[in-house]
């Protein structure tokens, strides 16, 4: 089954009932369905067909759902890109996807085009000045089940981003077990806003709401006052962010004259980074609302979740395994670990990853005997039906905001500054974005450079969630007698030097 196809069934159903309103435009679920398919023929008009890759770089708008189903419902393979990558970040997802059709906006390209224009075989479409066409034809699906739907880009150790290739039956098996998890129905209103390029906010959000039928209303940008007024007047009943959104409005609270009536909310789901145990119960304290934890990643989309009924859910938890997942906690050597002790958590089923983007040699380390190393270091409860909770990375991975950074790629950047000798990227703990990216420098002999002009350095190659917030100077790294940098003293020294 072809994704996009079963949202269109999905309109057919609900056609004169609103899909998406966003910034008070409103989009039934037959004017959504229309316009994805006058997108998906002024995609074919261009020579695009089965198998082709489409890039889309675009800010949050209803135009990025169009061109994204558009592209899948006719057989391409979906790139969704963060609008505020830099020239030398699109410039790699392009070739390195092979993209024959580069989806943006004026702004964007205006950005990028003379790092781009070298990419001869690629085709540039501007979101101002299509010329869109009427789908005068039955629309045919061209692909579905392990055929790939996207290849989404995650961040790799070695500096480069690895793209993980996502089926429409990894994609539907995903959607299906959380619209059984989470009880959604056609009644449900979801507000949304998050972003769209990331998983969280277009598979697992949007997918998610438009396979039920249910309405999405969605914000261009997060505005903390300005949600809780709308989940009160809107009748909302589901809210998805990320931890750093809820302690922005967990701050808002306090200032609100008058607090919002939540009384038709049903849950309020966090993702793509840890939730703190104070944000846990600080939430639920003013709110009356326990947040519904779940535990997902880029390859995988989701794996578990803590259960809807609220006494159910415990802080610092994930919860439990998805109907189409199975988990396993294992040691280094790949036995599975004593109950309740923690080890590196395995994840198997349909929702699971191809493997990445013409990266064999990658695809073959990340899986044994068809089980998928996730990286994540966590155990499961015995006395609480194997209740999964994570306790850390065996990967040097940063989530800041909900964004996954891996120190590698920054390091690089850092290192190609003329002054800078060697670097180390860490994440520490930060009460707004869960972790903050913070860098240690040392200099080449004689030279030395601002630490503003270094992050400067760094925005002018990344986009600015990669940025260290802070950079410390220091003679020389730490490290082990291998020559290995040891990052947790590092750590702790940056703690004490900052505190």
């Amino acid at each position: 089954m072809n994704l996009a196809r079963l949202i269109s069934e999905t309109a057919t159903k609900y056609a004169d009932k609103p899909a998406i309103i966003f910034e008070g435009k409103t989009w039934t679920y037959q004017d959504f369905d229309r316009q994805v398919k006058n997108y998906a023929a002024t995609i074919k008009q261009l020579g695009i067909t089965k198998g082709d890759r489409v890039a889309i770089q675009l800010p949050k708008s209803i135009e990025f759902l169009f061109w994204h189903f558009a592209s899948i419902s006719i057989g391409a393979i979906v790139i969704p890109l963060n609008p505020d990558y830099r020239p030398e970040e699109i410039v790699y997802f392009l070739t390195d996807s092979s993209s024959s059709l580069f989806v943006t906006n004026r702004n964007l390209h205006s950005k990028a085009q003379s790092a781009i224009q070298h990419l001869s075989k690629l085709q540039i479409l501007i979101q101002e000045e299509i010329s869109l066409q009427k789908q005068s034809s039955t629309l045919e699906y061209a692909t579905g089940g392990d055929e790939i739907a996207m290849i989404c880009y995650t961040s790799g150790t070695t500096g480069r981003s690895k793209g993980a290739a996502i089926s429409h039956q990894n994609l539907i098996a995903n959607m299906q077990s959380l619209h059984q998890a989470w009880e959604w129905s056609d009644r449900d209103v979801l507000l949304h806003t998050l972003p769209l390029f990331h998983v969280h906010g277009l598979n697992v959000a949007a997918l998610g709401c438009l396979y039920a039928g249910a309405t999405m209303i969605m914000f261009e940008r997060f505005e903390p006052r300005r949600v809780w007024e709308t989940l009160a007047s809107d009748h909302c009943t589901i809210f998805m962010a990320v931890p750093t959104i809820y302690q922005r409005l967990i701050n808002a609270w306090e200032s609100l004259e008058l607090k919002p009536n939540l009384e038709e909310m049903r849950l309020f789901i966090s993702g793509s980074a840890p939730l703190s145990d104070r944000q846990f119960h600080q939430f639920e304290k003013l709110t009356g609302f326990r947040i519904l934890e779940r535990y997902g990643m880029t390859e995988t989309g989701m794996n578990a979740s803590n259960l809807v009924a609220p006494e159910h859910r415990k802080a610092k938890s994930v919860g439990f395994p998805l109907s189409c997942v199975e988990v396993r906690v294992v040691n280094p050597d790949g036995s599975d670990v004593e109950r309740s002790e923690v080890g590196e958590v395995w994840i198997r089923g349909a929702n699971v990853f191809q493997g990445y983007w013409q990266m064999p040699e990658k695809t073959a380390e990340a899986f044994i005997d068809g089980w998928f190393r996730t990286g994540d270091l966590g155990f499961q409860d015995a006395d609480d039906r194997d209740r999964l909770y994570l306790v850390g990375r065996a990967k040097e991975l940063i989530i800041t905001g909900g964004f996954n950074v891996y120190p590698k790629e920054i390091e690089n950047v850092l290192e190609s500054h003329e002054a800078v000798k060697e670097s180390a990227v860490i994440g520490l703990l930060d009460q707004d974005f869960g972790e903050k990216v913070v860098a240690a420098i040392a200099f080449k002999d004689g030279m030395s450079i601002a630490p503003e002009a270094l992050i400067a350095h760094c925005k002018a190659y990344l986009a600015s969630y990669k940025c260290p917030k802070q950079i410390f100077f220091v003679r020389s790294l730490p490290r082990n007698a291998m020559g290995k940098i040891q990052k947790n003293i590092l750590a702790q020294q940056i703690q004490k030097e900052s505190s």
